[in-house]
């Protein structure tokens, strides 16, 4: 069995690295994609894990392939494709460490998995299967989600989702609201960040957002603040949770980290997201954010997921 199972993106980030003799820029290849990101924050913290996805028969897919593998994250739900090219993404970082992208994705390998190629024997072993909103923007890819959604829906496994907005992935706003707001019904625990928010409901504020989700049929709801930490939500009601101080050296797979330890502890519970009770989600996005925190101060993605032990000192235990 899996503990959680992950369908969506898998490519390469190019961060900048400096410059070379000559003055060019220089970027360094990271392997990432908000699924696997979340994966690999999952494996390395001790969980079974395993990836839905495509990418091109190529030098990065080769790479994204092997990377996996090195996290423990088992791939025989990784489609390799010689007829596509496996998506890459440009990315710089301003002196705040934030990121803007340029995606290289017309199409992406990540965008042609098709439903006929989803893994279905992989859902049948998962206890979580969680998703994003990447693999909605475009067919057959679309098609592929829905078709896992409804199957682990089916099969009765608890479904995860981070929508993780990209605007340069959309036609519109528009577009992109009723895209990611079309698979809501399949959802049970959701993560958004506060700018995505209106994206996703018809309210802006954070703690609106989350009740709105809720009535929905969503059962737990965390919100990310940045620095400010996590707002979350159940039956019982919400809270903030504060963060965690960070020498921040790259906010890629910041969220996706977070959510990483927040499915961990929602996984080690044994229970199903209507079950948590509003004591227990603080106590699962406190940990969310210790993670992220650690994932910060390091450059790159899944390379920058922390161990259970860094997690513990960061929480003080």
């Amino acid at each position: 069995m899996y503990d959680v199972a992950a369908l969506g993106e898998l490519l390469i980030d190019f961060t900048p690295s400096g410059q070379s003799a000559a003055g060019m820029r220089l970027f360094e290849q990271n392997p990432g994609g908000a699924p696997a990101n979340a994966l690999a924050a999952l494996t390395k913290l001790g969980m079974k894990t395993a990836f839905l996805g495509k990418v091109g028969d190529d030098m990065h897919g080769a790479f994204l392939k092997e990377t996996l593998e090195a996290a423990g994250i088992d791939t025989q739900g990784l489609v390799v494709d010689p007829e596509v090219f496996t998506t890459l993404a440009f990315v710089s970082l301003n002196p705040q460490g934030e990121r803007q992208f340029s995606f290289a994705r017309k199409p992406g390998a990540d965008t042609c998995l098709k439903p006929e190629e989803v893994n279905l024997e992989v859902l049948k072993e998962s206890r979580i299967f969680h998703v994003g909103s990447l693999s909605l923007t475009d067919e057959p890819c679309r098609s592929a989600t829905v078709f896992a959604l409804e199957q682990s829906r089916k099969l009765g496994k608890i479904i995860s989702y981070d929508p993780n907005y990209r605007a340069l992935l959309w036609k519109s706003r528009e577009s992109a609201m009723e895209g990611m707001r079309s698979v809501l019904s399949f959802v049970d625990v959701m993560k958004i960040s506060d700018e995505e928010t209106g994206l996703l409901t018809d309210h802006e504020k954070p703690e609106e957002a989350a009740e709105a989700l809720l009535e929905r049929g969503i059962s737990l709801v965390a919100v990310t603040l940045g620095k400010e930490g996590a707002y979350v939500r159940t039956r019982e009601g919400g809270a903030v949770v504060a963060g965690f101080q960070s020498q921040v050296a790259d906010t890629t797979g910041a969220g996706d980290s977070f959510w990483g330890g927040f499915l961990y502890q929602l996984a080690k519970s044994g229970k199903v997201p209507a079950e948590v009770t509003l004591e227990e989600a603080k106590a699962f996005a406190r940990f969310g954010n210790a993670v992220a925190s650690l994932c910060v101060e390091k450059r790159g993605g899944i390379p920058a997921m922390p161990s259970m032990e860094q997690v513990e000192e960061r929480l003080g235990r």
